[in-house]
């Protein structure tokens, strides 16, 4: 499947997004939960943001 330049770079963004977050959930408690709880407020905030008016 092919993907635009423009559709490479939103996914990449929104990786390197969530990536940021991987270091709170390995700094403060080293388990997976703690790490799935980081993914997931970190998706409700991305979510939360694109609902803003622009």
């Amino acid at each position: 499947m092919r993907f635009s330049v423009t559709e490479r770079n939103t996914a990449e963004r929104c990786i390197n997004r969530i990536k940021e977050w991987r270091g709170p959930a390995f700094r403060f408690d080293k388990s997976l939960d703690s790490y799935l709880d980081g993914l997931h407020l970190r998706g409700v905030v991305s979510w939360m943001r694109s609902l803003r008016p622009t």
